[in-house]
């Protein structure tokens, strides 16, 4: 059976009204032998094969045939299958937002009978919660990334005589010796992102929000319930400040980072002396090692670490360790026993075991997942991460509504840091904007 009611407005905004009905022989069909079930999703490419190849390999013991089809232009063409009355069985789905925009035509998990709670059981409080809407869930990650990461020089540390913090208070000890040694700048920092200028703020914004009021508090703020000029919001914002905005923090200060691309920022914790612009420590997700230079991702893939590491984000103290990041989300259009066993399958510990973990974009939300079928130490370091936070927030700018998120926020922030407007000014003017 096909669930069909009415679907919600995409990301853009563009609402679209589902076909009343279902298609089919009116029950819903067993698994076994010749079964089909198709997904779709974003990604394409090598990333595409390697999924297919793990699911053809699940595909010889379950006997059901799955098929994925990669869209890039996915958030459209989601929606449009849903509304022609053609969805596929299963949709992975990049971004909540758009996940929940049509929780009206998708299945709750729970209604194909999968015990969310044993999925998740081994996951940071925070990942099984990310598709509940209404108390069902409609949604659980297949994949995650992390945004919590330092990334830092080890040669370039050993050097100059610093050691890795692993408390808050020895992050600004680490911060102070760097500025008073004049060693270079604490942090690398870069802002400048096209259209999308301003982007990086929302993310050290969103690490302390997450800590500082935890995970309901951190919802309560995505769902607009929680002003961004309230009190939680401003300490928040006072610590980013502390972090990046005073003297000697970052090398030309807010204005500076707000005109540095977020592309090469890091590329400044590989040459040497406060002259050159040397920095020691970038705040960035996972995807940034993409754009280091050519010689540290040869090392990367060598698996050396000389050059290049990361350690968590600390958490202030007294707050939980939390880990801030994005994932894809898997959810069902069909209630299919069929369905049901490669949902459970691709949002079980045992995902990526088929091969798919050889993947560097790809790590298990999942604290059980055997580490030694990553093929890269970052992958392995970022899972043991992972499993030592209490909180997973999943990012915040993401969820909220588009004019906010993806709007207002990013060019507030921006003129924070360039000191057009305080940081009050912005957080009201960010408030103000959001659709009520």
């Amino acid at each position: 059976m096909l669930r069909y009611r009415m679907v919600g407005v995409t990301a853009s905004a563009v609402a679209v009204i589902a076909l009343a009905g279902c298609t089919g022989g009116g029950e819903d069909s067993g698994g076994g032998d010749g079964e089909a079930v198709t997904i779709m999703g974003a990604f394409t490419d090598a990333q595409a094969e390697a999924f297919q190849a793990d699911l053809d390999a699940w595909s010889e013991e379950s006997g059901i045939t799955v098929t994925y089809d990669g869209n890039t232009d996915f958030q459209t063409a989601v929606v449009a299958r849903a509304t022609a009355g053609n969805p596929p069985d299963i949709a992975i789905y990049p971004q909540p937002g758009v996940l929940k925009s049509q929780t009206q035509s998708l299945y709750p998990l729970e209604d194909l009978g999968i015990d969310v709670e044993a999925i998740t059981a081994d996951q940071a409080n925070g990942l099984g919660d990310i598709a509940v809407v209404d108390g069902q869930t409609f949604g659980l990650p297949y994949s995650i990334n992390v945004k919590s990461l330092v990334w830092y020089n080890p040669a370039a540390f050993e050097a100059a005589g610093l050691s890795v913090p692993t408390t808050d208070a020895e992050l600004t000890a680490l911060q102070q010796q760097i500025i008073d040694e004049g060693l270079g700048y604490p942090w690398c920092v870069g802002l400048e992102s096209g259209a999308g200028t301003g982007w990086p703020a929302t993310d050290w914004l969103e690490e302390y929000v997450l800590r500082y009021g935890g995970l309901e508090e951190y919802n309560a703020w995505i769902a607009g319930d929680v002003l961004f000029d309230s009190p939680l919001v401003t300490e928040a914002g006072d610590k980013v400040a502390t972090e990046l905005l005073e003297p000697g923090k970052v090398n030309g200060g807010g204005a500076g980072a707000a005109t540095t691309a977020f592309q090469t920022a890091g590329n400044q914790l590989f040459v040497e002396g406060v002259e050159n612009g040397q920095c020691f420590m970038m705040r960035q997700g996972s995807f940034i090692a993409d754009f280091f230079p050519d010689d540290i991702k040869s090392q990367i893939a060598e698996g050396d670490l000389t050059n290049i590491d990361f350690f968590q984000l600390p958490s202030p103290e007294g707050t939980d360790t939390a880990m801030l990041g994005g994932g894809d989300l898997v959810g069902a259009f069909t209630n299919s026993d069929a369905t049901k066993q490669v949902v459970e399958y691709i949002t079980s510990s045992e995902f990526g075991t088929n091969g798919y973990a050889s993947q560097a974009i790809f790590l298990s939300p999942h604290n059980d997942f055997d580490t030694s079928f990553y093929t890269t130490e970052f992958q392995r370091k970022a899972q043991e991460l992972l499993a030592a936070s209490t909180l997973f927030g999943f990012d915040a700018s993401d969820q909220m509504p588009g004019e906010v998120g993806a709007g207002t926020e990013w060019a507030e922030l921006t003129n924070w840091f360039t000191g057009q407007k305080t940081m009050q000014q912005a957080f009201q003017d960010i408030d103000a904007s959001w659709p009520r």
